[in-house]
């Protein structure tokens, strides 16, 4: 179900009508409108990644190394602002800085004008907003496993602030960068909804793809599957440097005694409290104005004077559809892939060989396949006989389930490791089966890890738009895809009001997450 239909669109990618065929990738490379969206695609993607690295490391470093009044407190504030889909906080900019937007007006009235938001600038923006945060996780967790020895031993060198930082320890926190960079450049990579929001001009490839797929003027599937393949083999490309290099620099470091945050004063704390807060104010602010929209009232579907609850009584007659498709369809999936990752997790661990390293390679293709591709491979395989899912709750249950399966494996395969073995032979030696050990032995000495994954792996299935643009139907059609065809009619009111809700949902879920995890417990991915 994961491999199939990625063959399936590079089958179509060397055929057409009447048989092989390279049309699809000759008429890429022979038009600068074409191999130019890539170029557009991989600046985006480059400097949101330089960005967020940028941003992160500092911002994990003042978290760490001082104290910061209300830390805890800003460090789930900042997990919460990186759950909500990234065409939100574009929409959410469009009511802030589009042409009517609330400060492009507010500068226009003292007779100022202001960046536009729209193009290559907004959706630099708008990204590394939204993916600081994967990175600044990454990083925190690593900062606690930094014995303070080291920062100790580097000053009594004489090496100390910011040049011990760089020099000491970035080298040691290389491998997180890395693995948090491959994260937030195959995301900014295949992100969809930014770009289609407030690219205005500025074409990138999942556009591109999506234009070419379901094209109103023409439709070349050929063409859409040629430049899908070339999307595969930049971000597999990209995932195997990183861990080529990552697999070079590998060592472990355990924090005897861990890092003790200092208080500053003077004009340093000053310094150090408006980055930090500074930062938590941009990642909230899109979620604030949506929630703030979402009561304002609208005339034609654009805001005008006044608040109220009329959004939310228009987008009353589809919510109940929306959250009932979402919770049913993605609660499936959840089921479908705890299942799976169990199992793969159990095989590829106890079970080593040619056949599970295999396996176990597999299920991490949909981390770097971009969800729209995805979406298109699975349209392409089961859209014929023998199969024809395209439209269905089955296909949806299977895009959210092989989307966010890797979430699920890492953290249980995480936990399965530090599994001894001794005791699933004790179990074993007692008369128990293998299966009702692996069920009542090993699945609840896992379930720590199990409960990790999968309310991650719900958290990112409830937000989920790119995978799921070509197979739903208004039968199967979740919260996201409602608020992205909102967008789309320029019912901006009803979008926000559909938004909130959301956003309502993530952050209960993350606050499950926390709550089953323990609050002082790392999650492992």
């Amino acid at each position: 179900m994961v491999v199939w239909p990625l063959l399936t669109v590079l089958f179509a990618s060397i055929t057409n009508g009447d048989g092989f065929s390279l049309d699809g990738f000759a008429t890429f490379f022979s038009s600068r409108l074409y191999y130019g969206t890539l170029l557009n695609s991989l600046m985006v993607t480059v400097c949101v990644t330089v960005l967020a690295i940028l941003i992160a490391f500092p911002l994990a470093y003042f978290m760490t190394m001082f104290r910061i009044p209300g830390n805890r407190a800003i460090q789930v504030l900042i997990l919460a602002s990186m759950m909500s889909p990234p065409f939100i906080g574009a929409y959410s900019w469009i009511l802030l800085l589009g042409n009517n937007g609330l400060i492009t007006r507010w500068f226009k009235d003292m007779g100022l004008e202001v960046p536009s938001i729209y193009g290559f600038t907004g959706i630099v923006l708008v990204l590394t907003l939204q993916l600081v945060p994967l990175i600044f996780t990454y990083l925190m967790g690593a900062w606690r496993t930094i014995d303070v020895s080291l920062l100790e031993a580097a000053e009594s060198m004489g090496m100390t602030g910011w040049r011990r930082a760089i020099m000491v320890i970035t080298p040691l926190l290389l491998p997180t960068i890395l693995g948090g960079s491959l994260l937030v450049f195959v995301r900014a990579f295949a992100d969809f909804g930014t770009p289609m929001l407030i690219g205005q001009g500025f074409r990138t490839i999942p556009v591109l793809i999506y234009s070419s797929f379901v094209g109103e003027v023409s439709v070349d599937r050929s063409f859409a599957a040629a430049v899908a393949v070339i999307v595969i083999a930049v971000t597999l490309a990209v995932f195997l440097i990183q861990k080529f290099i990552v697999d070079r620099r590998t060592f472990s470091m355990t924090a005897i005694r861990s890092i003790e945050s200092t208080r500053l004063s003077g004009w340093k704390g000053w310094g150090v409290y408006a980055y930090v807060y500074g930062f938590l104010i941009l990642a909230l602010a899109p979620l604030v104005v949506v929630v703030i929209s979402s009561f304002r009232n609208t005339l034609y579907g654009q805001f005008v004077e006044g608040f109220s609850t009329r959004n939310y009584v228009t987008a009353q007659r589809d919510i109940f559809r929306y959250i009932t498709n979402t919770f049913s369809i993605g609660l499936t999936a959840l089921v479908l892939l705890v299942i799976i990752a169990v199992l793969v997790s159990y095989l590829t661990v106890r079970r080593k060989g040619v056949l599970t390293g295999a396996l176990d390679t597999m299920t991490m293709v949909p981390y770097v396949v971009p969800g729209l591709i995805i979406g298109i491979a699975l349209i392409t395989a089961f859209s014929q006989p023998p199969m024809v899912l395209t439209g269905t709750f089955a296909v949806m249950v299977l895009a959210f389930a092989i989307r966010r399966l890797p979430y699920s494996v890492r953290s249980t395969t995480a936990l399965m490791y530090q599994f001894s073995p001794s005791i699933e032979e004790a179990a074993v030696s007692l008369g128990a089966s293998k299966f009702r050990t692996l069920r009542q032995v090993i699945v609840p000495a896992l379930l720590p890890g199990i409960v990790s994954g999968a309310v991650l792996s719900w958290v990112t299935i409830i937000t989920e738009l790119s995978t799921t643009l070509f197979l739903y139907n208004t039968s199967t059609q979740t919260l996201s895809l409602g608020i992205y065809a909102q967008v789309i009619r320029g019912q901006l009111g009803t979008a926000a009001a559909l938004s909130t809700i959301l956003l309502v949902l993530t952050m209960a879920s993350l606050f499950l997450l926390m709550r089953l995890t323990g609050s002082g417990k790392e999650i492992r991915i």
